[in-house]
């Protein structure tokens, strides 16, 4: 009997370590599996932030970023990249805890999801007056043009004055000419430097607001000049 409890007992302790042993590579299968699901995550959002950064470079006129460009690094990146899948955990560092680099990948991506936004919300404004509603700086800028314009229509009254400018070529560049002059000039600037960089956002000139404030201002400070002279001459 002792023979047969000594066997029955090293049955019961390899029973043991072979449920133990199962428990382990089912844990280990399953940690496999949930690094698999990391990496494969963590690839779609790369894949989907490669892209919006082509858009972005595309949309502000910059080349596209190849591997080429970034050097041994990126195709050092590539390969782990395509080679991720089942064999994740025996390409990883043996020294290093794979479960801890996928994380540290994890933050690092998340930091760039935030960068990218921030750059995004950058090319969504545009060079000129940037922080101003699109109305207001459409605004600011057929004045400034309309107040030049009027600067120049100083000018004009003075040289006429002194007999450099007749009174009719005065009348015409006031009523049309320097209106005329004045609001082709703000619609350039607001396409130059008022325009977003990204494609599809707000990039609306506001052509009939800036034509009416370069056609009522600068007749109307022409009529205000020629007040003030009468009344001071």
């Amino acid at each position: 009997m002792a023979g047969y409890d000594e066997y029955a007992a090293a049955v019961r302790q390899l029973s043991a370590r072979i449920r133990e042993g199962e428990r382990g590579a089912a844990a280990e299968a399953e940690r496999r599996r949930a690094l698999r699901a990391g990496v494969d995550q963590l690839g779609q959002r790369l894949a989907a932030q490669e892209q919006r950064l082509d858009q972005l470079g595309a949309a502000a006129g910059l080349p596209p970023v190849t591997a080429a460009d970034l050097g041994p690094a990126a195709d050092q990146a590539v390969g782990s990249g395509s080679a991720a899948g089942p064999g994740v955990a025996a390409a990883a560092d043996p020294e290093g805890d794979p479960a801890v680099a996928l994380t540290q990948a994890r933050r690092l991506v998340d930091e760039a999801d935030r960068l990218g936004g921030q750059a995004e919300a950058l090319a969504r404004r545009p060079a000129l007056l940037p922080t101003w509603s699109p109305t207001a700086r459409a605004v600011a800028v057929y004045v400034s043009c309309a107040a030049a314009g009027a600067l120049a229509m100083l000018a004009l009254v003075v040289a006429n004055g002194s007999g450099l400018v007749d009174g009719v070529t005065l009348g015409a560049l006031t009523c049309a000419g320097l209106p005329l002059i004045s609001f082709v000039t703000g619609w350039l600037v607001l396409g130059r430097w008022g325009r977003p960089a990204l494609a599809g956002a707000d990039a609306s000139r506001f052509a009939p607001l800036g034509f009416v404030i370069c056609a009522l201002l600068l007749p109307t400070a022409y009529c205000v000049v020629l007040l003030l002279v009468r009344f001071l001459g």
